[in-house]
Parts: C-alpha cells; sequence; structure tokens
C-alpha cells in the first residue's frame, strides 16, 4: 500500500515558542525599517496612484533607451521613465501627469511613427491628477475596512487576546510588504493594492487555523502549559500550512517568470507575503498571544504544568 507524502513527519515536535522574543525583536526591526524606506526612498507609485500615461512598447529592433528617451522628452510631456522587461524589444515608458488626454495620445503616436517606424503601442493607460486622488484614498480605504472587518470577526469568535494577536500580526506584515515594495521598486498601483488585500485574507485564514487548534486544545488539555500548548498546535498544523503555502507558491511562480511588468509585480508581492504570512502566524501571531493569554486563558497552571489554587 502507497502510503502518501507527508512534507512535516507525523509526531513533530519542534519547540517554536523557544525563539519567541527573537522573532517578535526581527519582526519589528523589519517593520521599523519599512516604514523609513516608505518616507525615503518612498514608493514607486504607479499611473493609477500619481496620474499620467504609461505605454507598454514593443519595438522592432533593440531600442536605444537614451534616444528614445530624448525623443519622449522632446513631446513636453512631463518627466521621462523607462523601464526595460521581458524581451529586450519591450519598453515600458511612464510619462508624468500632464501627459493625460487625447492630443498626448495623438503625439505619441507621430513620434514613434516617425522615429521608430514598425512599433506596436501594446497598451496606453493614461489617468488624470483627480482620479488618481481618488484612487488612492479609495485604496487606503479598503484596506482599513478589510482590517477591521478582521478584527471584529476574529473578536466575536475567538477571545480579545486572538482578536489582537491577529490584527497587530497583520500590521507588522503589511508593514514589511510595504518596505519590501520600496526596495524592489515595484510599481504601486490597483494591483499592488489587490495584492495586498489577497494577503490579509491569506495571512488571516492561515493563523485562524492555527488559533483554532490552540482553541480546541485549550479545553482538550486542561492542565498543559499555554507554551507548550502552543507549540504542540503549532506542530499539529505545521503540515497543513506547509503544503497550502508550496500550492500557493508553485501556482504563482511562472506568473513572476515569464508575466509582463504588471503581473510580475502582483505575482512577486503574492510570493513575499505568502513568506512572511506563513512565518509570521508561528513566529508573531502565536508568541504575541502567549504574552497576552499567560494569565487569561491558564490562570490556574504554572509554567510546568503543575496546577495551583485559584484565587478568590
Amino acid at each position: 500500500m502507497i502510503r502518501p507524502l507527508r512534507l512535516v513527519p507525523d509526531g513533530t515536535r519542534i519547540r517554536f515558542m523557544r525563539g519567541r522574543f527573537a522573532g517578535l525583536i526581527v519582526s519589528a526591526v523589519l517593520s521599523i525599517a519599512s516604514v523609513a524606506l516608505f518616507f525615503y526612498p518612498g514608493l514607486n507609485y504607479g499611473v493609477d496612484f500619481e496620474g499620467g500615461v504609461v505605454v507598454d512598447l514593443r519595438l522592432p529592433a533593440q531600442p536605444d533607451l537614451g534616444a528614445l528617451r530624448r525623443d519622449f522628452g522632446a513631446l513636453g510631456l512631463g518627466e521621462v521613465t523607462l523601464q526595460q522587461f521581458g524581451s529586450p524589444h519591450d519598453v515600458l515608458v511612464k510619462l508624468g501627469r500632464q501627459a493625460s488626454g487625447e492630443s498626448a495620445h495623438g503625439a505619441i503616436t507621430q513620434m514613434l511613427a516617425a522615429k521608430f517606424p514598425g512599433s506596436d503601442v501594446r497598451s496606453y493607460e493614461a489617468v488624470g491628477a483627480q482620479v488618481s486622488g481618488e484612487l488612492f484614498h479609495k485604496g487606503l480605504l479598503a484596506t482599513s475596512l478589510a482590517l477591521l472587518a478582521i478584527l471584529v470577526y476574529i473578536w466575536f469568535r475567538f477571545d480579545w487576546q486572538f482578536g489582537i494577536g491577529v490584527v497587530g500580526t497583520l500590521l507588522l506584515d503589511v508593514t514589511k510588504t510595504v518596505g519590501f515594495l520600496a526596495v524592489t521598486r515595484i510599481s504601486v498601483d490597483l494591483n499592488a493594492v489587490a495584492a495586498i488585500l489577497l494577503l490579509v485574507g491569506y495571512s488571516v485564514t492561515d493563523k485562524i487555523v492555527v488559533y483554532d487548534r490552540i482553541r480546541e486544545n485549550l479545553r482538550k488539555f486542561k492542565s498543559m502549559p499555554l507554551r507548550e500548548l502552543i507549540d504542540l498546535s503549532i506542530n499539529q498544523t505545521l503540515s497543513r500550512t506547509v503544503a497550502t503555502s508550496l500550492t500557493v507558491l508553485l501556482s504563482i511562480l511562472p506568473l513572476a517568470v515569464i508575466g509582463d511588468a504588471a503581473i510580475r509585480g502582483f505575482a512577486l508581492i503574492i510570493i513575499f507575503g505568502i513568506v512572511v504570512g506563513t512565518s509570521s502566524s508561528i513566529f508573531i501571531a502565536s508568541p504575541i498571544l502567549l504574552f497576552l493569554g499567560q494569565k487569561r486563558l491558564r490562570p490556574a497552571v504554572t509554567e510546568r504544568g503543575q496546577s495551583v489554587p485559584a484565587t478568590t
């Protein structure tokens, strides 16, 4: 009889809570550094949030980026940013806010026909300054409401310690993702916002699985110290966590390799978020619950597992 492959052997007993202080300290340092990176050098906001024009070009020959930048700059449509991706013939051109409008589209088309005959404009995206401002505020509002809804849900389903653990960990995960965006210079557009919201949902699901097992074990093992109980619960859910994370990574990895600029950025955010979200369930969310629930979830159990009289 063929036994199913198990990524984590049965009976695994890793003492994760021994690294609880290191996990929280490293996470706090990375999140503080990410906040600093948010202000300097800042994020690479895309056309959705800054306004302007993005042109996806496929040129008949490998372009001279210097000449291409000068020709676009001569149009007087604002600052020109070029990004080469995919094949050597593919270039993403970003122009400033004042580049929106039909006149800008016509000027770009005429210039390409004269200077780079045979060019293929695969996409042309223009967003005005007012629309970009509305999109930014709506994206920020969507992220805030998602975090608030998660807090309310966890609060009602579990004790308040669980709710604070999930939301606190999510805030740390999101700030690290912001730092990742600042370092990699991935364009922050609506695709990036969608990726962050998707990661929030994935991270919450992973943490709920661990927390739900902890809650079950709290009823099952009445005299087990909370630290040992959390270690046991993490080990019991580790196989499911690893299998789920690997499945998502394998499905999204091809998009990061062969996708265009927008899809590749979306995929890289997802990959980074899966790694951060999975590790934070073990090394951040669980230690937070241990510190908050040590005296409330196990008030009559000492660290060695001996019962003590409850005070009246």
